[in-house]
């Protein structure tokens, strides 16, 4: 049976349709759905979406990020982005190759000169020779963390407790006992939050956000696929963290803390509840979001000192007992080899 493509920007498309083929994929992610095309629009990068129909039914698909670059002449070129996809049976060659082929035309006719893919699929020496044969390369240039923590969320509290280090178990009932408590936070807490945030920077070192873009996110996103968690003490607010969820599983994607009461663990308490809200959503794994790649080649890696980057947040997130998983990573198909090797 053939396929019938179809576009977003053409009449009749009908993007309901396309959340609800994204939620019922396999291979679901929020990073697909409509919300996060629109959160990215506001800030720098254009969004359509793709799909391939069999028999009237959304069957693949991917929704793509497109990024100006600076003119070359009198040529507007961009770069083309799949965050967490394409959403399509990589074990079905003939729906993988009819997408695909569905993408690049689509592509060249937006004038990009690259289209980057960083699909949720675990990494293995098949998938890495299926993306070669079908004419990507591996790219150095990533976007999202290739190598993440998933805690398995089937098991009763007692076991997902049993689970962690017992340092982890014993900081998350401290903080209890101490008073920390934990609530489910609105819009008015988002400048609270945007602050953390760059609270969270200044003291790690890292780049963050503005409040208006977390702000944006919870626009798009709660309350169907999202919450914000906010672990406080005495009315003081320690530490917060934004959760998306999408069909049966939840993604950690923005956390922060502060410099105040950090002896009261409220970061461990916070995760131990989000854990424990996801389960109460219908999830069974929960995605701690990104730690250093050299974790997912071995898991005895050396931590340098100090431990700087992904390596403090692999320290705090691999004592709550989760599986390390490593994606096959971000590849680049150039449609300007020239280019496409210095941009990607």
């Amino acid at each position: 049976m053939g396929y019938r493509v179809e576009i977003s920007t053409q009449a009749g498309w009908d993007e309901v349709a396309w959340d609800a083929f994204v939620s019922g994929h396999a291979a679901a992610h929020p990073l697909q759905l409509r919300a996060w095309g629109g959160l990215k629009k506001e800030f720098g990068w254009e969004d359509a979406r793709m799909g391939l129909r069999q028999d009237g039914k959304l069957v693949a698909g991917a929704q793509v990020l497109f990024k100006k670059l600076p003119r070359l002449g009198f040529l507007p070129l961009r770069i083309a982005y799949i965050p967490k996809g394409p959403l399509v049976d990589w074990r079905d060659a003939t729906q993988t190759q009819a997408l695909f082929l569905a993408l690049h035309r689509f592509c060249r006719r937006n004038r990009a000169i690259l289209l980057k893919i960083e699909p949720e699929v675990p990494d293995s020496p098949e998938q890495r020779e299926q993306l070669r044969v079908l004419g990507f390369r591996p790219s150095s240039r990533t976007i999202q963390p290739r190598t993440t923590v998933w805690l398995d969320l089937n098991a009763d509290e007692d076991a997902l407790l049993a689970r962690m280090k017992q340092k982890w178990r014993y900081n998350i009932r401290l903080a209890g006992r101490k008073g920390v408590t934990v609530r489910q936070g609105d819009a008015s807490d988002l400048d609270l939050f945007g602050a953390l945030m760059q609270m969270t920077g200044e003291r790690n070192a890292f780049g963050v956000h503005t409040t208006a873009y977390y702000r944006r996110f919870w626009d798009l996103f709660a309350p169907e696929h999202a919450a914000l968690l906010i672990a406080e003490h005495e009315g003081q607010v320690l530490a917060a963290l934004l959760a998306a969820h999408l069909a049966d599983k939840a993604y950690y994607l923005y956390g922060a803390s502060s410099n105040q009461k950090r002896n009261l663990m409220p970061s461990h308490k916070l995760q131990w509840e989000t854990m424990r809200w996801a389960k109460a959503k219908g999830c069974s794994g929960y995605d701690l979001w990104g730690v250093p790649d050299e974790v997912g080649l071995d898991l005895d890696a050396s931590m340098p000192d100090p431990a700087t980057g992904l390596w403090g947040v692999w320290r705090f997130k691999r004592g709550f007992g989760g599986q390390v998983v490593r994606y096959t990573g971000a590849w680049d198909y150039a449609y300007w080899p020239g280019l496409g090797a210095v941009i990607g």
